[in-house]
């Protein structure tokens, strides 16, 4: 079997709890984003436009939707015979088995997979993402450092650094220094959660970290302070795009409302790198004569004769005459009835808000569970 150049791990796992109720019963990369994408989707297309043709996707928490929605990879480019996509839950062996314990040991528990490829380095990226990056780029910096680990960081505001993994660089952008979440931190470069790895070197320090038992198994706690300790040379690859980390209801509303910007980074339909997704086939959408609609994205099989306005309606949703719909996410198969007002709320798939409802104040988000039914006049609490 030929030796691969390198394959990407996508951490896919994750219960997202602070991303609830959306995450009850998918993993949160199955979330549905910006209209007709699921989060994973970025994660994957960058592969995909980067020409990765060997993914290994762990999961762990609810993943049939996930596992529904990759399929054998086509949509990606991923359905090959040497390679592909793989889905790679946690199993038993002759050894026993368990859960995924860390970002690290969910790596480690599939050696056997990335063995099968032998590739020169591996790229580990989470799957719960907002960005489009090259990572060829990030490929050769990594190779002209001839460095043990790069990682991918990105400028944020010094006020908001303390939430993420910091790296202190010198003047040739060697890591010299890994802080978690620090009080006080001395840079601005904070992590995104991508490495590459020069793979035979990340094999041996993934057993060491496994025969740990006082190790938390995660790259960012264990493996990236280790390599530091021993000495291999770190760099970080600063990227300059667009990237959010979608963990939070408030995160995930402004990362989708931010695609209604008119610079918005993102580009949902730039042709030179394109989204891909694994698609249901609807009808075109239906703009009623009556309908008012600004700023928005109205995708596939929408039926709109009210009011939508800096907002987001995704496939086969309706929006009745008389209704109004501002600053609000939309998902799937959901029905407006006219006199309704949503201001500032997601609402979850399948949902029926029946006549004479009013959702969200347009301060906090509001969000509406999936299937939900509202009868009309609803006064309990949303």
């Amino acid at each position: 079997m030929a030796r691969k150049n390198m394959i990407a791990m996508i951490l896919a796992g994750g219960q997202g709890s602070r991303l609830s109720p959306m995450t009850k019963v998918m993993a949160k990369p199955a979330v549905s984003f910006g209209g007709k994408y699921k989060i994973i989707d970025f994660a994957l297309s960058n592969c995909s436009n980067s020409g990765i043709d060997t993914v290994g996707i762990l999961t762990q928490f609810k993943p049939q939707a996930l596992n529904s929605h990759i399929g054998i990879g086509t949509p990606w480019d991923l359905d090959r015979v040497h390679g592909g996509v793989a889905m790679l839950p946690p199993y038993m062996s002759e050894q026993g088995g368990d859960w995924y314990k860390g970002t690290a040991n969910a790596v480690y528990q599939n050696l056997t997979f990335c063995d099968q490829y032998d590739p020169e380095y591996l790229l580990i990226l989470s799957g719960d993402h907002i960005y489009k990056m090259d990572y060829r780029e990030m490929l050769s910096q990594h190779i002209a450092a001839n460095a043990a680990a790069t990682i991918a960081v990105i400028n944020v505001p010094i006020e908001e650094a303390s939430r993420f993994g910091i790296m202190n660089t010198d003047s040739d952008g060697k890591i010299v220094e890994f802080e978690e979440k620090p009080k006080h931190p001395k840079s601005t470069l904070a992590s995104m959660g991508i490495y590459i790895f020069t793979y035979r070197t990340l094999r041996e320090y993934l057993i060491r970290d496994a025969e740990n038992p006082d190790s938390d198994n995660d790259f960012g706690k264990n493996i990236i302070p280790a390599m530091l300790a021993n000495g291999e040379t770190l760099v970080a690859y600063e990227f300059k795009g667009y990237w959010k980390d979608v963990g939070t209801i408030q995160s995930f509303w402004e990362a989708n409302m931010d695609l209604l910007s008119v610079d918005n980074e993102v580009r949902l339909f730039d042709t030179s790198w394109k989204l891909f997704t694994q698609v249901k086939v609807r009808p075109s959408q239906y703009i009623g004569t009556d309908a008012v609609i600004s700023d928005s994205i109205i995708t596939e099989g929408c039926y709109v004769d009210g009011e939508v306005r800096h907002s987001i309606l995704f496939p086969g949703c309706r929006v009745e005459k008389g209704a109004r719909i501002v600053d609000s996410i939309i998902m799937e198969d959901t029905v407006i009835e006219g006199n309704v007002i949503v201001n500032k709320a997601i609402v979850l798939e399948g949902s029926h808000i029946k006549a004479s409802n009013v959702i969200g104040d347009g301060n906090e988000i509001a969000v509406i569970e999936a299937h939900t039914v509202l009868e009309p006049n609803f006064s309990g609490k949303i």
